[in-house]
């Protein structure tokens, strides 16, 4: 699917772009049963709050390892996820950066504080802020259960400075300089996000965003994805980030069909071979990065 002209620019002015009901319920349905299977392995890719609920779920788009799913896999090659990431991004050669399943468990999930992604990425060789991340809610987004806040705009100022602040959320050790946040919050007003299950939001990896406490009697579920072009990978770095998250391949992805999603999971998936080049065109239509949420 192609964006069109006022979805273009609204991605432009804020930073992100909501896009209701892309998925199906039966897809999401999939997708949320795939998730909640992986949550019950006891390996490293699944990562847990300190009472032991999952946090968050990694690698699942790869083609091996533990936390693999055919689903997942499927998704991240959709044209509905990869059509408009290229248009933005004027490239069709783009790879899979970082995926993960991100869960606030009912009652326990912690708060994400103050942060921009590209910090992270750039301390781990990523030469330019170029990634695009795409967030698939498995749950309805709403305020009680810890939906995401941005910064509307905040892309626009750049890398920010970021520190150990006290009280910042458990799962980052690095937040946005309090200062400099507060003077950026008096201009620019936080919004959540805000959508049903099956909705995707576009984002920019300078955008500031967070997430509070999911105070809800039900978990919240979503899938990250962050696609970066092939000629921006990351070089390599004297002193690399303990425990990466990075993916292990930076080769091109092939896109898929949307209907593999489904048939992935009844182990039919189709073969992911349809080129992305040529590129898709847009017509008318003292600083430290911070981790993930």
């Amino acid at each position: 699917m192609q964006l069109n002209q006022r979805q273009v620019e609204d991605f432009d002015r804020d930073g992100y772009l909501l896009l209701p009901r892309l998925f199906s319920v039966a897809e999401v349905a999939a997708l949320r049963a795939d998730a909640n299977r992986l949550s019950s392995l006891d390996t490293d890719g699944v990562q847990r709050e300190r009472s032991g609920a999952v946090h968050s779920i990694l690698h699942a788009h790869e083609i091996d390892g533990a936390t693999r799913s055919a689903s997942l896999r499927a998704l991240t090659r959709t044209p509905r996820l990869i059509e408009p990431v290229i248009q933005l991004l004027g490239d069709s050669r783009v790879y899979i950066h970082h995926s993960r399943i991100d869960f606030k468990s009912a009652f326990e999930g912690r708060t994400r504080s103050w942060h921009q992604d590209f910090g992270t990425w750039r301390r781990e060789g990523m030469p330019a802020a170029h990634p695009i991340s795409v967030m698939l809610l498995l749950d309805d987004a709403e305020e009680i259960a810890g939906a995401m806040y941005a910064v509307p705009g905040s892309h626009r100022h750049g890398e920010v400075i970021h520190r150990k602040e006290r009280g910042a959320g458990f799962h980052n050790p690095l937040s946005v300089e309090r200062r400099q946040l507060t003077r950026l919050l008096e201009v620019r007003k936080p919004v959540p996000v805000l959508g049903p299950a099956g909705s995707v939001v576009l984002y920019h990896c300078h955008l500031i965003h967070g997430s509070g406490h999911n105070m809800s009697a039900r978990d919240r579920r979503q899938i990250h994805i962050v696609y970066n072009p092939v000629a921006n990978q990351p070089v390599r770095v004297e002193k690399a980030r303990a425990g990466s998250d990075a993916s292990r391949s930076q080769a091109p992805i092939a896109m898929g069909r949307d209907e593999d999603i489904l048939t992935a999971v009844e182990g039919r998936a189709g073969a992911l071979a349809h080129p992305l080049w040529p590129a898709m065109s847009i017509d008318d239509n003292t600083r430290d990065g911070a981790l993930y949420h």
